[in-house]
């Protein structure tokens, strides 16, 4: 892997550009460009066959200065522990952003689960938590869904750690099914956000949602979600896509039916959509719009595409999918990049009501959550706002000065034990 896509590497620039201009001290740079804990484990499973496979698990913690970790579980077949590190410092910073008081963890599995059956998913997840089990807790680490996986994969995480310390314990993962201690509005909270910061760019430079047209690249939890909140914000979306490839049509997606589709089973991807036109995953990223949404992985807005891009904004749904010298590139170009640690921390901000809920044994109804949430992705747009207004910075700078010194005072204040 080189530098450039290094997703590590990448969150250590962006790291060092902040503390730099925001004149941190080198000490504070040092200390937050290394993880707290960083642990990989085997993980064995019997597979359906009867044969012995062993996967590879990680888990990070990034760092605990606010709070105890917090970050998901991915299942993917390129899952390392460069690109773990990466999203554990990039969720530090997305709680600071957002001011929950949480660090940043993350944690995945090298695994392609299409290739599991749902005996073996369990499998792998119940071992995989009993090797980290003394490194997560609802006071140290908490777990969540990320890429592939889910409330059904919290719920036998939960149960796992549950089994293990001979008492239910809700709070151990958030992203779990309502009836086991979950929370409403979890699962479209993440796409909801993207959306929601989306408008209130939108509001604050003039654009009209009937006016204005969305590309979202990536249809998993988040981008359908982003889809649906983004139409009944009135916008239309003209294309999407997902690992079977991109769908566009110029005059608006019915994103209702492709929802429907996606979510039957005999799918489970957008292969086979034949109301609207197939492009490549490249050519959406380069369609003309007013607002892009890279939904998917990090990595893909490169200095090789970053020239092509024809939106006026874009508004990171995914971790990491704007690399340092694309960010430049588009600084350059006058298109606005609204962070990752801004734009998609509505997953996060809902977990930690979960993890609440969990704790007071007492539960919200939609409503209150969505509430909640609203409010405080507004007064975390406004915090970033403010600063891009003030400092003349990009919104990533400006989202990273309000991260940074959040976790910085903290640092300042509990002192380097011993």
């Amino acid at each position: 892997m080189s530098t450039e896509t290094n997703p590590f590497q990448n969150a250590l620039k962006q790291l060092r550009l902040a503390c730099d201009a925001m004149g941190i001290n080198e000490d504070i740079y040092t200390y937050l460009s290394h993880p707290t804990r960083m642990v990989q484990v085997a993980v064995p499973v019997r597979m359906d066959n009867g044969h012995l496979k062993v996967f590879e698990g990680f888990r990070v913690l990034h760092n605990s200065a606010r709070g105890p970790g917090k970050g998901g579980i991915r299942y993917a077949p390129n899952v390392d522990m460069d690109e773990v590190k990466a999203l554990a410092m990039w969720m530090t910073w997305k709680c600071a952003c957002v001011g929950i008081p949480y660090g940043g963890a993350k944690g995945g599995v090298r695994v392609d689960p299409r290739k599991l059956s749902q005996a073996e998913l369990e499998r792998l997840t119940r071992r995989f938590t009993a090797n980290i089990i003394n490194v997560i807790g609802p006071e140290t680490d908490i777990p969540a869904p990320d890429m592939n996986t889910g409330s059904r994969e919290m719920g036998w995480m939960m149960d796992t750690y549950s089994m293990q310390k001979g008492h239910v314990v809700h709070g151990v993962c958030t992203g779990k099914p309502v009836e086991i201690g979950g929370s409403l509005g979890r699962t479209q909270a993440t796409g909801h956000g993207v959306a929601f910061i989306a408008h209130e760019y939108a509001k604050r430079h003039g654009m009209k949602p009937e006016e204005s047209t969305i590309v979202i690249q990536g249809f998993g939890n988040v981008g359908q979600y982003t889809a649906l909140t983004a139409k009944e914000y009135g916008y239309k979306v003209i294309a999407v896509s997902d690992i079977s490839g991109g769908y566009y049509k110029p005059d608006g997606l019915d994103v209702d039916e492709i929802f429907a589709y996606i979510s039957d089973p005999a799918h489970r991807t957008l292969e086979g959509y034949e109301n609207a036109q197939r492009i490549t995953n490249e050519e959406l990223l380069e369609l003309e719009c007013t607002i892009l949404a890279p939904c998917a992985l990090e990595n893909q807005i490169t200095p090789e595409n970053a020239g092509k891009l024809r939106c006026k904004v874009v508004v990171e749904g995914a971790n990491g999918p704007t690399t340092p010298e694309a960010d430049k590139i588009l600084a350059e170009r006058g298109i606005d990049v609204v962070p990752d640690i801004l734009a998609n921390a509505g997953g996060v901000t809902c977990s930690y009501f979960e993890w609440v809920q969990d704790r007071m044994a007492l539960f919200w109804d939609l409503d209150r959550v969505n509430e909640e949430l609203d409010k405080i992705l507004l007064r975390a747009f406004e915090d970033v706002q403010k600063l891009v207004e003030e400092r003349k910075v990009t919104y990533r700078m400006a989202a990273y000065f309000v991260a940074v010194h959040r976790v910085a005072k903290a640092i300042e204040m509990r002192g380097i034990y011993p």
